[in-house]
């Protein structure tokens, strides 16, 4: 039986943690350049797959190598970073033509995306630690997928809403530097961690 208690106080304390995190601006990126339903069915993939590690696994994640973590996660805001900045241009109704690009290559895209870069993350950490906590991984896996999807979506959707109002481009430049900051800081816990 589901402890509504738990799964709101897991919900509000992963919701809260994932907020200001890179996931919601991996789903603004995203989001901005595909459908978003596929976007967030890959997305929400990810996030159940790591709460359901999180949950059986519980503490054992903490004892992952945090700076191979970090390194791997910064390699993959580098790159696409790099992507961003050096592709060709493209036409900007083109790109807004979500039929162009398939469900399994757009929900494959934020799944491996969310899947590399939140492996080892406070989130995941912190569910293992509240399934611990509370002995009752049912609410508090519910409580943290919920939360999760909910940041995930606020992120899409936010994406698809600031591309009515800003040109793409403008969008494009800007994330592709906001993940290179995230790709040169993560290298850098790697480095110093």
């Amino acid at each position: 039986m589901i402890n509504l208690t738990v799964t709101a106080v897991v919900f509000g304390v992963v919701f809260l943690a994932e907020l200001p995190d890179k996931t919601a601006l991996a789903g603004l990126v995203l989001g901005t350049r595909y459908r978003a339903s596929y976007v967030f069915a890959g997305v929400a993939a990810a996030f159940a797959v790591h709460v359901a590690l999180a949950v059986a696994a519980g503490s054992v994640l903490t004892l992952l190598p945090q700076q191979l973590v970090s390194a791997i996660t910064g390699v993959l805001f580098l790159g696409g970073a790099a992507v961003l900045l050096f592709r060709k241009d493209e036409e900007e109704e083109e790109i807004r033509k979500p039929e162009n690009q398939s469900f399994w290559k757009v929900s494959g895209a934020g799944f491996m995306l969310i899947l590399v870069a939140e492996f080892g993350d406070l989130t995941q950490i912190m569910t293992a630690n509240l399934a611990a906590r509370y002995d009752d991984p049912l609410s508090v896996g519910l409580g943290a997928v919920l939360a999760l999807w909910a940041v995930a979506g606020l992120g899409i959707v936010g994406g698809k809403a600031l591309m009515k109002r800003v040109p793409l481009k403008l969008i494009t430049r800007i994330a592709a530097l906001l993940m290179l900051g995230l790709g040169v800081w993560s290298l850098w816990e790697a480095v110093t961690g």
